[in-house]
């Protein structure tokens, strides 16, 4: 039987580096050793500032503590993401986390909801998630394990600074034994016989051996890309987004608890509240809007002043034709980029470190094993992508160019059954246990930009509708109840100790 991997090299920071030195640190203990090599002088991007509700799963098995976590990345709460004119050019709606009504007391949630709405008896949406309750209001609590509480749909994720994320990390990484080395790669030596990559030499010609290489390089793809000439599969087509600027602005309100997503001339603006400033950007494409134009529209679309110059992105969104090659793994934007629409950067570097650590090699690095991992992460990647690829193509904006194109461009097949059963009769369901985006996700968006079911499964026209009705209204009485009661935003992450310069209050 092969040897156990003794060594793995991380190559490059940021936040995927030391996601993937916590992580791996945290599954082989003292059994083999991780070092990081990262340099000062090559900067990082730093912009993913939104999650979904994954990265608490991820938190806890590196062993953070959620309060101390949120104030050194200065961190608040997210319930969710609003979308503004991207139906329509003035309408407005809400993805939120968590689920529609509660668990099984009203059945299956979507066949009931269509079924009242074609005879006027269901509300918005939005009102019968509880998360979009809180999220309207301001409110923040805790969910409730109690599956009759109002509170055990109330998933959360987390608005933080992705830079100070990385530094937390790397803080947190020195003292669990991972070790950092600094500086830079300037030659990546691969074994004659076989490919594989061998060690890298860095700048003052110390060289590093290993036997598993994570590339964490950006955009470039030191190893992946740069000496393993992995491809890179092109999606423009459907995400014709090539650009981004992102910059801070000083805080001027409370602090919401969700994202904000508003469709400008030709792509969309991003709004994210940190406790400590706010976070901006504009995700367009260069072929319908220059530079300066892009510049001057989020700068004129600031709630405060802006803080920076705004900072440029250029990207092409895909990925990698192989994630991982021979002994290198690549993660987070080494291995391909979807725009933060739905907030997917991060959640997408830690699938990749679980499934590494499910799929995790020996030195003989079985084929079939490799072989698996791609195919697991490059399906739940592209299944991401149509749900992103929906946002756009659901559109009935006809005001410019940009969305003209995106509303009449093909889609993946994948994306256009999906559509076509939905449109059908409310027909929502998951490819497999490995796709994030839940029946809950898919219909927030279809419903919020009006892809609409022409009819509904005939089973639920068995049902006594007046008194799912009942129910339905009860939910939304009880959600309302729950969130009058709750604290505000602030107030919450203060009283929890979760405030940058504040401390748990004594019990």
């Amino acid at each position: 039987m092969p040897e156990p991997i003794k060594s793995i090299l991380i190559v490059g920071g940021g936040t995927a580096g030391w996601m993937a030195a916590a992580a791996i640190k945290r599954s082989v203990g003292p059994h083999a050793e991780v070092r990081l090599v990262e340099s000062a002088d090559i900067g990082i991007v730093g912009v993913g500032e939104a999650t979904v509700p994954t990265i608490k799963d991820f938190n806890a098995l590196i062993d953070l503590d959620e309060a101390e976590f949120m104030r050194e990345t200065k961190a608040t709460i997210k319930l969710g993401i609003e979308f503004n004119g991207w139906g329509k050019a003035d309408s407005a709606y809400f993805h939120p986390f968590g689920t529609y009504g509660v668990g099984p007391t009203l059945g299956d949630f979507p066949g009931s909801y269509f079924a009242l709405k074609e005879r006027g008896k269901a509300g918005s949406l939005e009102a019968y998630s509880i998360c979009a309750h809180a999220a309207r209001r301001g409110r923040m609590g805790q969910r409730s394990p109690d599956p009759r509480s109002a509170l055990s749909g109330f998933h959360t994720a987390y608005h933080f600074d992705a830079n100070l994320y990385g530094q937390y990390l790397r803080k947190v990484c020195a003292g669990r034994g991972v070790e950092r080395i600094e500086g830079e790669i300037v030659e990546v030596v691969q074994r004659p016989e076989d490919g594989f990559v061998d060690h890298v030499v860095l700048k003052d010609g110390r060289t590093l051996k290993a036997d598993l290489f994570i590339d964490c390089t950006g955009f470039r793809g030191l190893l992946i890309e740069g000496a393993l000439k992995a491809g890179y599969e092109d999606w423009s087509h459907w995400l014709p987004m090539n650009r981004a600027l992102a910059v801070p602005c000083a805080k001027v309100r409370a602090v919401d608890p969700y994202t904000s997503s508003t469709a400008r001339e030709a792509g969309w603006q991003w709004r994210i509240a940190l406790q400590h400033r706010t976070g901006n950007g504009y995700v367009y494409c260069s072929d319908y809007i220059d530079d300066d134009a892009a510049r001057e529209t989020l700068l004129s679309n600031l709630d405060g002043e802006a803080l920076a110059d705004p900072r440029p992105l250029r990207f092409v969104t895909g990925r990698r034709k192989k994630l991982w090659d021979k002994n290198v793994v690549s993660l987070g934007l080494s291995s391909g980029f979807i725009e933060p629409l739905e907030s997917t950067s991060i959640h997408l570097v830690q699938v990749g470190i679980i499934r590494l650590l499910q799929h995790w090699p020996d030195t003989g690095f079985s084929q079939t094993n490799t072989d698996g991992y791609n195919r697991r992460l490059g399906r739940e990647i592209e299944l991401i992508r149509d749900f992103v690829i929906l946002h756009y193509h659901a559109t009935d904006r006809d005001d410019t160019p940009f969305w003209r194109h995106v509303r009449d461009m093909p889609i993946p097949d994948s994306l256009i059954e999906r559509v076509e059963m939905f449109r059908d009769r409310g027909l929502l369901f998951q490819v497999g246990a490995d796709e994030y985006f839940s029946q809950g996700s898919w219909m927030a968006v279809m419903v919020g930009q009006e892809i609409l079911p022409k009819t509904y499964n005939p089973l639920y026209a068995y049902q006594n509708l007046d008194q799912v009705a009942a129910g339905f209204e009860q939910i939304r009485k009880a959600w309302t109840a729950t969130v009058d009661n709750l604290p505000t935003h602030e107030a919450f992450l203060k009283q929890q100790g979760m405030w940058a310069g504040e401390t748990p209050a004594a019990a």
